[in-house]
């Protein structure tokens, strides 16, 4: 396993992060429901990807219900006693609970959800908090002012943002830096060969600010797996197969070249189109650690795996012309004059 700094922080994490969003059986109540693994499952994976050096482990408080996941890796820690080998990140923002401040990112909520988190893992302090979606009801400068205390009081080591806006992001940075407060050291967003939109402005934003990024959903919920064919259905059991929805969304003449071409490679390297689609996210700018997820240990060995490959720069190219997306007005024009944006 490899490690890398979190942002422009000393904070060494490895190159691929466990996300925690299928650990326990989510009820019916839940868009987990069906999806997730059960407890003893999810110790198995906790257990096995510490000991390959995957050392930076994602979660929420609303992963599964009423903090499931939270609480199972509070279970984890009680009974491992490795909770300082871990470096872990949750998040606050969506709705928990009941009544008129049961979502959003003031700080009343804040100094709430952080007191809720803490004692549903079972620790003294959460290594990277992030804000799980801008609120754009609530200033950035309470939210900000609120996570520097949390930091202050040792309960939260480095701050974070994730499913941000570019604007929002530089808007948050000068706050910081006017106000003197904790700045955000990494950034969660969903970035794929088949999502690529974060390129455009968040990219650039992310490189100037010192920001790492944090890819969630790396397989485009699974479709980069290579389980997928077209004109086929998805395949029994297969989180697309309960989403048939987001199925439609990903059955189109782009994403299918993409899959051809990611397994294509794979097929040279000896690899999963799994393994590629991470390796490819790995060489992308600012990216610091894959948020990968597994509902078993088959799953989290072909993930675990892609740590260990190595794309060149020609095939690096072919996954990019592959999964090439329209820039659209003004990145487009300055494209064209200058060859970049």
């Amino acid at each position: 396993m490899q490690y890398r700094k979190l942002g422009r922080s000393g904070l060494d994490v490895s190159t691929l992060c466990l996300g925690t969003m299928t650990f326990g059986e989510a009820d019916e109540k839940s868009f987990m429901h069906k999806v997730g693994c059960d407890e003893k499952t999810s110790f198995a994976i906790m257990s096995k990807s510490l000991d390959a050096g995957v050392n930076f482990w994602d979660t929420a408080d609303v992963y599964g219900q009423d903090g499931l996941s939270e609480r199972i890796i509070g279970k984890w820690f009680a009974e491992h006693k490795r909770r300082d080998d871990v470096v872990l990140a949750t998040k606050f923002r969506f709705t928990m609970g009941k009544g008129p401040n049961s979502s959003g990112a003031s700080r009343h909520r804040i100094m709430r959800t952080c007191e809720e988190s803490l004692r549903r893992l079972q620790t003294d302090r959460i290594d990277l908090y992030q804000i799980h979606m801008q609120d754009i009801d609530t200033p950035e400068e309470e939210t900000l002012r609120a996570l520097d205390d949390l930091v202050r009081q040792g309960k939260v080591l480095y701050i974070g943002c994730s499913n941000y806006a570019a604007y929002r992001m530089v808007q948050s940075a000068w706050i910081s830096a006017r106000e003197r407060l904790t700045r955000f050291v990494a950034l969660q967003a969903q970035y794929s060969l088949v999502k690529r939109e974060l390129e455009r402005e968040h990219v650039p934003a992310c490189r100037e600010l010192g920001l790492g990024i944090l890819p969630w959903s790396p397989l485009a919920a699974g479709f980069l797996s290579g389980k997928y064919h077209k004109d086929g259905k998805a395949p029994a059991g297969a989180r697309l197969d309960k989403w048939q929805d987001s199925y439609k969304g990903f059955d189109n003449e782009r994403n299918w070249r993409i899959i051809d071409a990611v397994r294509a490679v794979a097929d040279e390297l000896g690899a999963t189109p799994a393994q590629v689609s991470l390796a490819w996210l790995l060489r992308k700018d600012c990216v610091t650690s894959v948020i990968f997820g597994a509902r078993d240990e088959k799953q989290l060995d072909d993930n675990l795996a892609s740590a260990k490959l190595s794309l060149d720069d020609a095939q690096m190219a072919r996954l990019d012309e592959a999964s090439a997306f329209e820039l659209g007005y003004p990145y487009d024009f300055m494209q064209r004059i200058q060859s970049r944006w």
